[in-house]
């Protein structure tokens, strides 16, 4: 994988950490990225379990299915104009994130109440976006959204079964990036619930930008190289 593309997706990772971290701790036991999660919550809360949320992870999944929904828009889109990469969902996710921070700076948020509920929304809308759109990028290692694929795959792609150092090495930096954006997430949102998702659409955007300086390298390096004689 291109360094530049695996420094981008290791940062998206970390800030899949602080969206999940500030929706469990701010906004009642729900995840934006981790619909597994949410598909048990919503089922302990179908059974009635004292306690379990039902109403968070059910706007979390729809609008988690919704942002893969535009992701596919958008790839559409790109493929007829022949662009490549993700640059506008980046900055649709950022847009995202940078109107959760605004709602929950100036909203008074409490959970199972209507702006918690929009907040979950725009975050869940967030990461189901970027879920879908990394998915070609990124492959099993950093899917940047969840970590079920990177850790059962650490004994895949060897005829030993055991991964790659390389792979090894993709697989780990994902799990520490996210484990990491779930501490930063828990730390700040015990100062402010806008805090840390200012904080993660911050790192986005700076993300994004160094994908996009990156590609641009590439292509005005790709066209000063001199012709291929026939």
């Amino acid at each position: 994988m291109d360094p530049g593309l695996r420094r981008t997706l290791l940062a998206l990772t970390f800030v899949t950490g602080i969206v999940d971290a500030v929706t469990f701790l701010g906004l009642g036991q729900v995840f934006a990225a981790m619909q597994t999660g949410n598909v048990i919550f919503l089922g302990l809360g179908i059974a009635g379990t004292a306690g379990a949320p039902f109403l968070a992870p059910l706007v979390a999944l729809t609008a988690f299915v919704a942002g893969g929904a535009a992701a596919a828009l958008l790839a559409r889109r790109d493929a007829a104009a022949g662009a490549q990469g993700m640059g506008a969902a980046l900055a649709l996710e950022v847009a995202l994130l940078a109107g959760a921070a605004i709602l929950a700076a100036v909203a008074d948020v409490v959970p199972d109440e209507l702006a918690a509920y929009a907040l979950i929304a725009l975050l869940a809308l967030a990461m189901g976006l970027r879920n879908t759109v990394v998915r070609g990028f990124g492959g099993p290692n950093l899917a940047t959204t969840v970590l079920n694929l990177t850790v059962t795959a650490l004994t895949m792609h060897s005829p030993l079964g055991l991964a790659s150092g390389s792979d090894l090495a993709e697989r780990a930096a994902a799990f520490v990036a996210i484990l990491a954006g779930a501490v930063t997430g828990a730390l700040l949102v015990q100062t402010d619930l806008w805090l840390p998702i200012a904080t993660a659409a911050a790192i986005t955007l700076a993300a994004g930008l160094a994908h996009l300086r990156t590609r641009a390298s590439s292509a005005s390096a790709a066209a000063a190289e001199p012709p291929v004689a026939s």
